[in-house]
């Protein structure tokens, strides 16, 4: 098993509005490791995968699916870089029950979010995905974040280090 201080966890996300940056920096701030690293997808290089035991992504929802440049870099990712790490994915999402429109909410929950998406990225390229997709909620399409997610962020980031740390894979 491995000790607190050298699991090493990568947080990749994207953001159009500084809500989904906001719940990067909340799960990040639960995990409160010395060995994190959080990136922008933007600056995330090849060799930032090396040695991650715990990789989460997240990504606004934007037409049912992760941005292009989530999409972009797992697409672009190795099966040997992502087989058998630890991952978590994430996103942010107006809430189906304040969604006023049937027709607009109907679509929504035919086509899903962001988060299951990205899931289904990672473990077909052969990651151990550890935790059910997440998603946290915004009051509109430029947010802010619905009271308490910022919260609900920092716990769902100390639950996914607890779990890596008894994964068997660390």
């Amino acid at each position: 098993m491995t000790t607190t201080s050298s699991i090493k966890t990568l947080i990749i996300f994207d953001s159009y509005f500084g809500n989904t940056n906001q719940i990067a920096q909340s799960i990040n701030s639960g995990i409160d490791a010395e060995s994190t690293i959080i990136k922008h997808v933007d600056e995330v290089q090849p060799d930032d995968l090396i040695g991650v035991n715990l990789l989460i992504i997240g990504s606004p929802t934007r037409g049912f699916r992760p941005t292009e440049k989530i999409s972009a870099f797992i697409k672009k990712t190795l099966p040997s870089d992502l087989k058998k790490m630890n991952t978590a994915t994430f996103d942010t999402r107006i809430a189906l029950e304040t969604i006023k429109s049937k027709a607009f909410r109907w679509m929504v929950n035919t086509g899903g979010y962001a988060a299951r998406a990205m899931a289904r990225q990672l473990t077909g390229k052969k990651a151990n995905l550890i935790a059910e997709p997440e998603g946290f909620f915004v009051t509109g399409e430029e947010g802010p974040l619905k009271d308490g997610e910022t919260e609900r962020a920092r716990q769902w980031g100390k639950q996914l280090y607890d779990i890596c740390l008894k994964s068997p894979a660390n």
